[in-house]
């Protein structure tokens, strides 16, 4: 179960079962989901997991988009088209038939391709130069071995319909595609189990399971011996974990800076060199982002200070090197250095920019009331904590509304609640009316009513405190003490104590003595989308609990923006 190797093993069966040179024909979501190279040369779903010197060892020596109609004549080229089956790429693919550019055409679809659409293609091949159609299941965004997207831009593509108890009709389409698209690549039928009170996790389930029933051959894999289990859950459920600040290295690039198809932008970075302005950061494609990309941002600066310490034996420099800043001057000095590792400078530069953030932020002290607030029940401490934040010039706008939303959570059901006196300081601290407006819509979301489960009845009983890291001057490993509420469902999961009243399966789709076996194989998808938090959690629960083997899924992966 790795969904990375999953997309991988699509791709270079498509290119190679396609012998000699060839161009690669992509779509603007296919092109994201294999992640490649930039703008117009790799599209997402592709960019995620191939390079562009491994699609050139498999002899493809161009990459293009279908929706491209300046593309030159190349008879002596075959041509890998690798599209989603929508009506759209229909469309174009149809346009190319009729005026073909290319010799041979050899299609591949990331999903199911209904029969009419084929029937239409073959209509449109007057040229006869389709050898080719193939159905691989790639419609989804891998982003590590445990964790995929669909990928769904809230400011593009809305989740929500009418109310945020249905769906957008595109958004559930879309994510049922992508669903069924995971399934059958990692070959797997599996039971369906979903949130009771969740409108949309109940619809999804039970679209997915009436799918697998339409599709019974697709779906006719070696039974194994302990069914898989489909988990669909709903962000309402725990909106307290995306709101925190993080402090692992892949969820807190995401938090402070944002990545986007594997790809992280710092052209905003004060200085920035011009080839570290867009970096890839895969822990497919980059080994050393993959040993540390779990890691908290203190035990991170001291293995880069390692690795810069190794590379600094190299230049024969004796530099003395003990904080962040003393790698960036180091760096910056010797260019030889970042000839012989351009990859250690880009996470220099990284970590760099993190801590630069962080200082810039007051993000230490913001973080820690974060903590008690979602942790801890001490109302007359936090209150006393987040009065002072709020009239402090050194936090942010954005932080500011993000603790007293994560107060609003905390604090609903009790009585010496102090939220009205909390959104007057805001007012006078200068924030506009609608981001004070964002706390009202937050408790709508996912205020205690709209929850299915108790969010705040585990208290962390790990000791609070902060110990100074050592090997690294100028940063401070910060504790964390919250655990997703993801995490207790798992634990229930895995201890087959999960309750059948409020985690049912789906009508005909389980339960039953198959369904008392402790899992193997468990998919859990959260409608309104995961969190690298819980990226990680389950990275770090799949590593601890031999036999068994944990996949998260989102809509999207949120941070607290």
């Amino acid at each position: 179960m790795n969904t990375i190797t999953a997309v991988q093993f699509y791709i270079d069966k498509m290119l190679s079962d396609t012998p000699g040179m060839k161009v690669l024909l992509l779509d603007s979501e296919t092109a994201s989901l294999l992640g490649l190279f930039s703008h117009l040369l790799l599209t997402p779903i592709i960019s995620m997991v191939a390079t562009q010197s491994h699609l050139l060892q498999k002899e493809t020596y161009l990459v293009d988009r279908i929706e491209n109609t300046t593309r030159d004549k190349m008879r002596h080229l075959k041509c890998v088209c690798f599209l989603r089956p929508t009506a759209d790429s229909l469309e174009k693919l149809i346009q190319e038939l009729r005026d073909p550019c290319y010799g041979d055409y050899y299609l591949y679809f990331s999903n199911r391709l209904k029969k009419t659409a084929i029937e239409q293609l073959a209509e449109m091949d007057e040229h006869e130069v389709v050898r080719e159609v193939q159905e691989y299941y790639a419609d989804y965004y891998a982003i590590n071995p445990d964790c995929f997207s669909i990928n769904m831009d809230p400011d593009t593509i809305p989740l929500y319909g009418d109310t945020w108890t249905s769906w957008d009709s595109t958004s559930f389409t879309r994510t049922v595609d992508g669903l069924m698209g995971l399934l059958l690549s990692l070959k797997k039928k599996p039971l369906i189990r979903y949130q009771k009170q969740s409108a949309m996790a109940k619809r999804l389930a039970t679209e997915i399971q009436f799918q697998i029933q339409q599709e019974g051959q697709l779906f006719d894999f070696r039974k194994s011996d302990t069914a898989p289990i489909l988990l669909v859950l709903d962000r309402r459920n725990d909106p307290v974990t995306p709101l925190l600040s993080q402090w692992t290295y892949q969820a807190m690039v995401h938090e402070l800076i944002g990545i986007k198809n594997g790809r992280v932008d710092l052209s905003n970075v004060p200085g920035i060199k011009p080839e570290l302005k867009e970096i890839v950061l895969s822990c497919d494609q980059d080994a050393y982002f993959q040993k540390n990309m779990f890691l908290n941002l203190g035990d991170l600066g001291a293995n880069i200070k390692s690795y810069v310490d190794e590379y600094q034996t190299k230049t024969k420099s004796n530099m003395n090197i003990e904080s962040i800043a003393d790698m960036k001057r180091f760096v910056e000095d010797y260019p030889e250095f970042r000839k012989l590792s351009g990859n250690v400078s880009k996470h220099v530069t990284l970590v760099g920019e993190l801590s630069r953030l962080v200082d810039q932020g007051n993000v230490l002290e913001v973080s820690e009331l974060e903590q008690s607030l979602a942790c801890t029940d001490s109302h007359n401490n936090d209150l006393k904590n987040l009065q002072r934040l709020i009239s402090s010039t050194k936090v942010s706008d954005a932080s500011k509304v993000r603790l007293v939303q994560l107060y609003a959570l905390r604090y609903e059901k009790f009585q010496g609640n102090a939220l009205a006196s909390l959104i007057d300081l805001l007012y006078k601290n200068g924030l506009s009316e609608r981001e004070i407006a964002s706390l009202d819509t937050l408790m709508q979301y996912g205020g205690a009513s709209q929850r299915q489960d108790d969010l705040f009845s585990n208290e962390s009983i790990l000791s609070r405190g902060r110990s100074a890291l050592k090997g690294l001057k100028g940063v401070e490993n910060v504790y964390t003490q919250h655990q997703p509420q993801l995490g207790q469902i798992l634990e229930q999961l895995l201890k087959m104590r999960l309750k059948e009243t409020s985690y049912p399966f789906t009508e005909g789709g389980g339960g039953g003595s198959t369904s008392r076996d402790r899992p193997q194989d468990i998919i859990v998808f959260m409608v309104g989308g995961a969190t690298f938090e819980e990226a990680r959690y389950i990275a770090m629960l799949n590593a601890a609990t031999p036999g068994v083997r944990i996949i998260l899924g989102g809509t999207t992966i949120h941070n607290s923006q």
